[in-house]
């Protein structure tokens, strides 16, 4: 029973979540941040959200303070999502909820055979 309201807290964290960066994308309307340049973003066929969808697995892992390692699961979506799609994230808006120099050592963390992500400032 607690390990189904843990899940059900975890879940509604990611909604909302999710739900403020869509919001805050749809009312601010500045311009985008600078693109990264070609090679960061070449092979990564995938949007911010479904990059983000696809590490939901490392979220215990990149939560500010948390002492979680990231699981396999976790690494295994580092991973299968690639450097460019995680530079793609990296230099995307801010995330509530995420730590994001604990989110750009997961591949060094996962053992993933690529080198960390350049961001820009």
């Amino acid at each position: 029973m607690k390990v189904m309201r843990v899940g059900l807290a975890l879940a509604l964290l990611i909604t909302i979540t999710v739900l403020t960066i869509v919001t805050a994308q749809q009312v601010d309307q500045q311009p985008p941040p600078p693109m990264l340049p070609e090679e960061e973003v070449g092979g990564c066929s995938r949007t911010f959200f479904s990059s983000l969808v696809q590490l939901i697995p490392c979220r215990a892992a990149v939560a500010p303070f948390s002492p979680v390692p990231p699981t396999e699961s976790c690494c295994a979506a580092i991973v299968t999502l690639g450097r460019p799609c995680l530079c793609l994230l990296a230099n995307g808006p801010p995330l509530s909820g995420i730590d994001r120099s604990m989110a750009l050592q997961l591949p060094l963390t996962c053992s993933a055979n690529f080198p960390p992500c350049d961001v820009i400032t």
